[in-house]
């Protein structure tokens, strides 16, 4: 750290995860709390909500959930003024929160279903971040991290999930130039396929095991974890609009 420049001292920050009940995001919340993050989980499943604060607390570490749709800007900004009001501060903001929809082909897929995925996965990082970062930029420091997937690329049975990604994308890189010099970095992660409950119940067993992957797995959750953590971090101090590959393969 000490010849990192420009980096910002260590500090017993506040960070928001959407989705950190489960998954990405709770491997993600896990992480954070490991450098000292406070955390606040925000996810509508209450009871894997309270598990995930339970797990943070017996590590000795800081943490609240709060019960959050994100598709509704309202309790969106009633979590983010309820974590400044517990905290006082919100310093990092880790978008998790989101569905894959169904898998059907297009004329299969109602314009409700395309409608749902949106709210959830567009709209929802929408709002997190119209309600997030005026708080940072009021302390010259923030941090903002969405997953986003490789299915931005587009497939004929996942419409619905792939244009919501290519769109998180194209957010991502579209705030990344907003704010770094007041201190505020917005990148995404590109998970590939992570070992979650998204993804194991698609697969068989056999898939599982040997997926064809150049690496030869899948990721477990605390890896992608590791490059979240990162983004997040104080040692994060010049990359910003960027979308990170963490699926084992290039391209």
């Amino acid at each position: 750290m000490s010849k990192l420049r420009f980096a910002a001292p260590v500090e017993r920050r506040a960070a928001l995860i959407t989705g950190g009940a489960r998954g990405l995001g709770r491997a993600c919340a896990l992480r954070l709390v490991e450098e000292g993050r406070d955390i606040v989980i925000a996810d509508v499943l209450a009871e894997r909500g309270q598990e995930t604060v339970k797990e943070i607390e017996a590590l000795g570490q800081k943490a609240i959930y709060l019960e959050t749709d994100v598709t509704d800007e309202a309790a969106v900004q009633r979590t983010v003024a309820r974590t400044v009001e517990i905290f006082g501060r919100l310093d990092i903001l880790v978008c998790c929160a989101g569905i894959l929809g169904w898998e059907k082909p297009f004329f299969e897929q109602p314009v409700s279903q395309f409608d749902k995925v949106m709210r959830i996965n567009l709209y929802g990082v929408y709002h997190a971040h119209q309600a997030a970062v005026p708080h940072m930029l009021e302390r010259g420091w923030g941090r903002c991290v969405t997953i986003t997937s490789g299915a931005r690329f587009g497939s004929p049975n996942q419409v619905p999930y792939c244009v919501s990604k290519g769109a998180v994308f194209s957010f991502i890189q579209s705030l990344g130039n907003a704010w770094p010099k007041q201190g505020v970095l917005v990148n995404g992660v590109e998970p590939g396929r992570a070992l979650t409950e998204m993804v194991v119940p698609r697969f068989s067993a056999e898939h599982l095991a040997n997926p064809g992957t150049p690496i030869g797995r899948y990721s477990d959750p605390e890896e992608v974890a590791e490059v979240v953590e990162f983004l997040c971090s104080e040692r994060n101090t010049y990359t910003t609009g960027s979308v990170w590959s963490v699926k084992g393969a290039s391209g």
